[in-house]
């Protein structure tokens, strides 16, 4: 886990020097990657998983293990904050940052990988990716958090009763996810040939294999992690990149890269582009939960005894724009398409405040108009709201029975 002096010295980049950082820059040779192949090893684990669980939960461990670097750095700030309140900012900043990019960025990278290589293969264009109905678990999950936020955005605190909301709501998470049967077995012949040659081996063996590919592969991201984010620190010091924007847009771009890796390796064939999606939308649950329930805690124990973070009007605008966008992605999934426009929509709409961060106001009015639109569209029967339909059987067939059914709900439609 990146070190507390470490994460100290990355933020206040203070005496940093061109030729360091042009020496710390080198370790990116080896440390990229490893990077690359740890996330190559925890999604093949994920992809062979999903027959032995349900697919959601194998995708909340893979999300656990990749964002664990995002985790180390937020810890470290929150640390920092409570031993100087002054630096509460880039608390903010870091996490709402990490949870924007996923919407804003990674969520259309994966639509355009997966219509760049279909247009490829087959020479047709797609005009949306289709979730699956167990997939409706993951839209829905979404929506809690978010609904709880806004309340944290109208108290203008944070403190440890919210994480004990947050946790429960990410156990609760976590459970419905187990209670959900894995894919058939006929799905096997469909996967690379690595996971594929896994789950055809003796169960025992299987297993072993499976655990030891999440495991490999979260160690060597464990190593790795500080060294690559390091390397990178020192290129964005050496251009110049100031702290703000360091914390709240490199850190988690880099931090979240080993998802980025897994996601787009599943976006190049159509049909797992909606586990790519998933990826992320479990990374951002993750995040919107115990992520954030993390803030409070390490934050109390820093400053030694139970404390509450008070946000200032620039820290509440960041909370609300993030609320407002993950609000939308949530909308846009609820007919469980992601169509091209949404996609070109969320990134342009990130792109703008990432460039022009100054228009928060105005960004936070255009997500709110794009929300009011789909309302109004769910209403007048012009978009289906179909992740509620999805759900509820899921929570009928699943959820709430003492013994659910071992058939897989894509086996119901």
């Amino acid at each position: 886990m990146l070190s507390h002096k470490l994460l100290i010295k990355f933020l206040a980049v203070v005496g940093a020097t061109v030729s360091k950082g042009g020496a710390s820059a080198i370790s990116a040779v080896w440390t990229f990657p490893a990077v690359i192949f740890s996330a190559m090893l925890i999604a093949w684990a994920a992809e062979a998983a999903q027959f032995l669980i349900s697919q959601g939960l194998a995708l909340a461990i893979l999300a656990w293990i990749q964002t664990l670097p995002e985790f180390a750095i937020e810890g470290v700030i929150a640390w920092s904050a409570g031993k100087d309140p002054s630096r509460i900012h880039l608390v903010t900043a870091n996490f709402t940052g990490a949870i924007r990019l996923l919407p804003g960025l990674g969520w259309p990278l994966i639509f355009f990988t997966a219509f760049i290589f279909n247009r490829i293969k087959t020479g047709e264009n797609i005009k949306a990716i289709i979730l699956n109905k167990e997939h409706s678990l993951e839209v829905m999950a979404l929506l809690p958090p978010l609904i709880y936020f806004m309340a944290i955005f109208l108290k203008g605190t944070f403190n440890i009763i919210d994480s004990i909301v947050l946790i429960f709501l990410y156990t609760s998470y976590l459970y419905s996810l187990n209670k959900v049967p894995p894919q058939a077995a006929e799905g096997i012949d469909e996967l690379e040939p690595i996971p594929r040659s896994i789950l055809r081996r003796r169960p025992l063996f299987r297993n072993s294999l499976i655990l030891g590919l999440f495991l490999s592969g979260g160690l060597i991201l464990l190593f790795v992690a500080e060294p690559f984010l390091h390397s990178m620190l020192a290129l964005a010091v050496t251009l110049g990149i100031s702290e703000f924007v360091f914390v709240q847009w490199v850190a988690p771009f880099l931090s979240e890269f080993p998802e980025k890796v897994s996601a787009f390796y599943w976006a190049r064939q159509i049909k797992k582009a909606p586990i790519a999606l998933m990826n992320m939308v479990s990374s951002n649950i993750n995040e919107w939960t115990m992520l954030a329930a993390m803030i409070p805690i390490v934050f109390s124990l820093s400053a030694g005894g139970v404390s509450t973070i008070h946000f200032d009007e620039f820290q509440l605008t960041e909370i609300l724009l993030t609320i407002v966008q993950s609000g939308l992605a949530f909308m846009l999934l609820l007919n469980m398409k992601y169509s091209w426009y949404e996609a070109l929509g969320l990134f342009l709409l990130w792109a703008v405040q990432f460039a022009r961060p100054h228009l928060r106001e105005e960004i936070i009015f255009v997500y709110i108009a794009w929300i009011v639109i789909c309302l109004i569209q769910i209403l007048f029967g012009w978009r289906k709201p179909q992740a509620i339909k999805d759900f509820m059987y899921i929570l009928r067939s699943y959820i709430l029975v003492s013994k659910p059914s071992e058939v897989n709900p894509e086996k119901r439609k």
